[in-house]
């Protein structure tokens, strides 16, 4: 058990961390969506105290995509005025703020059996979604391609470890509420933004954030599917089975994302710029074809400068 806590978040963490560079920035932001630490982290929860508390923990970690837009919303709007150090004060706070309102909810082990904990949990992280993506500081920039250093990947793994050990430790004391909960804690966010907001800037780090509502619909699929499924089927398949699931949307939204995006830029581009286009050629053309349509002065002196040059020209061939 302790080395499966060592080794399987760090594992995951570096897998995605390394895919940008054996297959690019596409590969990478993929799979950067799917539940790579929490699921893990549910899974050992699972293993510890069984698929009831499991079931319940992953309830939470769905209803805690609010909170992570928490932080996300506290981070952004406070980096472009602020230093790092600062943003991410806030956004922790918020997301402790939002984190504690979820802990309220109604999870209890008779409630997991039915569909109402789910339902309260899919909402608030529907509100989480909605949320971000509403009022999140929006920016146009883009990634520089610059290569991972080792000593922010080894800040990756160690904070994968840490989460993990202090998440499966305390899950006893804490409840499936708090473990479900603190398995989403932004730990991804938390680096990836403090990291960017250094070596990039702050317009570099609300991009990145806006970039991260895309991904909660896989992530809560995978959570909302265990939460009906760990009491009902074996463990393994149903893990299975959620990570299937949460591939399959992750796929559909990123194909939808990116052919919306396709669409809009082709129709705010192309559409207008062809319509004037067409428009400046045709007008002229038409106005010259009506009847009683004169030229201007100065295109009618120069129309008249031919033949008289040609006059000219043979007069002077007769001489």
């Amino acid at each position: 058990m302790l080395a499966l806590k060592l080794t399987l978040v760090p594992s995951f963490l570096l897998a995605v961390s390394m895919s940008g560079k054996w297959w690019g920035p596409a590969i990478a932001g993929w799979l950067a969506g799917l539940p790579v630490v929490a699921g893990p982290i549910l899974y050992l929860l699972v293993l510890q105290h069984g698929p009831s508390f499991g079931a319940r923990a992953a309830t939470l970690s769905l209803a805690a995509i609010l909170a992570s837009e928490a932080f996300n919303f506290g981070y952004a709007w406070t980096c472009r005025a602020a230093s790092w150090r600062v943003a991410l004060a806030v956004g922790l706070v918020a997301w402790f703020a939002s984190a504690s309102a979820l802990a309220l909810l109604p999870v209890s082990a008779a409630a997991a059996a039915s569909s109402a904990s789910p339902a309260w949990a899919l909402a608030a992280a529907a509100l989480g979604v909605g949320f971000g993506n509403a009022f999140l500081p929006r920016s146009h920039a883009v990634a520089s391609g610059a290569p991972l250093a080792r000593i922010d990947l080894f800040g990756r793994m160690l904070a994968g470890v840490v989460l993990t050990l202090t998440v499966t430790a305390l899950s006893g004391r804490l409840g499936a509420s708090w473990s479900g909960l603190l398995a989403v804690f932004p730990l991804m966010a938390t680096v990836l933004s403090v990291s960017s907001h250094r070596a990039h800037g702050p317009e570099f780090v609300i991009a990145l954030l806006r970039g991260m509502v895309a991904g909660r619909f896989s992530f809560g699929a995978f959570c909302l599917f265990l939460s009906f499924a760990l009491t009902r089927e074996p463990v393994l398949a149903a893990f299975a089975q959620a990570v299937a699931l949460a591939v399959v949307v992750q796929g559909l939204t990123k194909c939808l994302t990116k052919g919306l995006t396709k669409g809009l830029t082709k129709g705010l581009t192309k559409g207008p710029t062809k319509a004037l286009a067409k428009r400046l050629t045709k007008e002229p053309t038409e106005r010259l074809a009506k009847p009683g349509v004169t030229t201007k002065p100065a295109a009618r002196q120069a129309c008249a400068a031919v033949p008289q040059a040609s006059n000219g020209s043979r007069a002077n061939a007769s001489d």
